[in-house]
């Protein structure tokens, strides 16, 4: 027997549905909500890159490299009108360049290669991650730990490799095994870096004397 349909034509159970698939978002998001301080401690580190003259470098492969891009744009272009733009890239984005390094020195140096001829120690190098094993970006976090760059990443499930490594000063984890969930909360946590980024420039004396402005 078929399920009975609403006055619309969908099934009755649908809303249903919709609600559990909303709940196994909200478990995540209330975790990600509770590493408030981490995020907060996170902002800070950054402003105070920016503030001394720093760069943001971004980088992540498959919907995580589209993410990498929509974090650099965030800050070089604000959609916030007043608020200042912020120097950032995207590794993600030369093609030439990403494929010329996979070809000669395979996948994994895709992001570390970049890292070590493109950033410097001042800089802030953020990977993103959906399960916290990406080898790419595993590899250009520590690139960028050897050269002193503040390091951040954004990991999925329980952090993988790159929590396990130790490689990232601040850590942020969205603690679920689903990619798009994963995804979604991740868009959520570079959006509320970014913000609070720009909360501490707000502050006078937050960021320390004798920097650029």
């Amino acid at each position: 027997m078929s399920e009975p349909a609403s006055d619309h034509g969908a099934p009755t159970d649908a809303g249903a549905a919709a609600r559990r698939l909303f709940e196994l978002r909200s478990g995540p998001a209330a975790d990600l909500a509770g590493q408030a301080d981490a995020v907060a401690a996170a902002c800070h580190a950054m402003a105070v890159r920016f503030h001394r003259g720093g760069k943001l470098v971004v980088f992540g492969t498959g919907g995580a490299s589209t993410d990498a891009q929509h974090v650099a744009v965030e800050f070089v272009h604000p959609v916030i009108v007043g608020k200042r733009a912020l120097p950032a890239i995207s590794l993600t984005t030369d093609v030439a360049t990403v494929t010329g390094i996979a070809e000669r020195a395979g996948v994994a140096a895709i992001f570390a290669h970049q890292i070590r001829f493109l950033a410097e120690p001042a800089d802030i190098a953020l990977g993103l991650s959906a399960d916290g094993n990406t080898a790419s970006v595993l590899a250009g976090l520590e690139a960028a730990r050897e050269r002193g760059l503040l390091t951040i990443a954004l990991a999925g499930g329980d952090g993988g490799q790159i929590a396990a490594s130790k490689v990232a000063d601040h850590l942020i984890i969205t603690p679920s095994a689903d990619p798009r969930v994963v995804k979604e909360l991740q868009v959520t946590a570079y959006h509320v870096l970014w913000e609070l980024v720009h909360v501490f420039f707000e502050q006078p004396g937050v960021l320390g004397p004798g920097v650029v402005a």
